[in-house]
């Protein structure tokens, strides 16, 4: 099983400006929910960065344009995602959107998973 992130936001440079403007200047006004909760202006959050690390399946992170062209599939982002033989939705946009900090996005993705043997 893969775990496929999918932020609500594209992959080009215009783009990326744009999302460090918003997180710096109105971090209010971003539309990603699940960056806001995953990386600060500049980096990715440590607590983040030693979950994923630790956590023990394989995890992709991709761009809405990205996964777009890769997949074949839209969602409404950003979206978490599992991909056995098929994608399916772990955690929604209006689940990550009402997640109030990064414990609580680790808690709700560690709770989707399988329990390990």
């Amino acid at each position: 099983m893969t775990l496929i992130f999918v932020y609500n936001t594209d992959s080009n440079p215009v783009s990326s400006l744009i999302d460090l403007g918003h997180k710096i200047l109105s971090p209010e006004t971003y539309s990603c929910s699940l960056c806001k909760l995953t990386h600060g202006p500049f980096t990715e959050i440590d607590a983040w960065k030693a979950f994923r690390t630790s956590i023990g399946y394989p995890m992709e992170f991709l761009h809405r344009d990205e996964f777009e062209k890769k997949y074949n599939q839209r969602f409404q982002y950003p979206v978490i995602l599992k991909k056995n033989t098929m994608i399916e939705v772990l955690l929604k946009k209006e689940d990550i959107d009402s997640l109030a900090d990064l414990d609580a996005l680790i808690a709700a993705v560690q709770k989707c998973l399988p329990e390990k043997e």
